[in-house]
């Protein structure tokens, strides 16, 4: 009997079939009423109600396929507005889809630079409520504490682990996120602009704890506005542009074809502007 060939080998993680997300606004309904809308989607249809109400829909993500392997780092990059954090909230389970199905192989878990820890608490107790809260027993926690802290660096100029979360700087608290979150091991960690934050040096220990991540068995997806990231991190790019796929492929290909397209349509100078002058400010404590 012939052995199976890498392919067949490959255990699929995430799979999106023709998946459609869209927004719905509320807005003004001309005076009408709750009760007169009510009416209105009884005797109308509900695509008649919803214009009789001012509701206005937003097309996020249109007719999106793929298939995420264990083992895979995959970047998303596009433009403002693209469908790429919304594309990762429906894969975490976040938002519905309007149509087509996602599914996973195990439990994804979402991580955006906007995760809520307690501002009121200090630090050493958001580390020990979030790892419980991403499963990990009180032991596991009390195993990794140190191990969190240090790889935040939030400590490097002060203890602030024992300060409210109020006294961080926003750069200080995504990192404690992002500690936080690489401190497990997941089925599917979907990381939404933490990279983005703080210094190169933790950037550097971001990019190696997600490698750690991939040789482990699981699949990282990156939503990032770096370039530069996403070279560094991802194996595969998918290219979000106005909601649809319009490529995915081998990191270098992909980032190819999105630079040329930015330069051309503007964006790519601007961006370079933006990071030439953020480059130029001292990374926040």
């Amino acid at each position: 009997m012939a052995e199976n060939t890498t392919e067949e080998q490959r255990v699929p993680t995430v799979v999106a079939d023709s998946v459609d997300i869209v927004y719905r606004v509320n807005g003004t309904g001309a005076g009408r009423g709750a009760a007169t809308a009510a009416l209105s989607r009884i005797l109308g249809g509900k695509k008649k109600a919803e214009r009789r109400a001012g509701v206005r829909t937003v097309h996020a993500v249109r007719g999106v396929s793929f298939t995420a392997y264990r083992g895979e780092a995959i970047g998303l990059i596009g433009t403002n507005g693209s469908g790429k954090s919304t594309l990762l909230k429906a894969v975490a389970g976040l938002l519905p889809t309007e149509n087509g199905a996602i599914y996973t192989d195990g439990q994804p878990s979402l991580l955006g630079v906007n995760a809520a820890l307690m501002n009121d608490l200090t630090g050493e107790r958001n580390v020990r409520l979030g790892g419980l809260a991403m499963g990990m027993s009180p032991g596991q926690v009390r195993e990794r504490y140190d191990e969190i802290v240090d790889f935040s660096g939030i400590n490097e100029k002060g203890d602030f682990i024992t300060l409210p979360m109020r006294t961080y700087s926003s750069g200080m608290a995504a990192r404690l996120r992002f500690s936080i979150a690489v401190a497990k091991e997941h089925d599917v960690l979907l990381i939404d602009e933490a990279l983005a934050t703080g210094d190169r040096p933790f950037q550097k220990r971001s990019e190696a704890r997600i490698k750690e991540l991939r040789e482990r068995a699981g699949t990282v997806f990156l939503v990032s506005h770096s370039n530069k990231s996403i070279r560094d991190t991802c194996d595969r790019v998918l290219w979000l542009e106005r909601g649809e796929l319009r490529m995915d492929g081998p990191t270098e290909d992909v980032l190819k074809e999105y630079e040329a397209f930015s330069n051309a349509t503007g964006t790519g100078k601007a961006k370079a502007k933006k990071e030439k002058e953020k480059a130029k400010v001292p990374a926040a404590a």
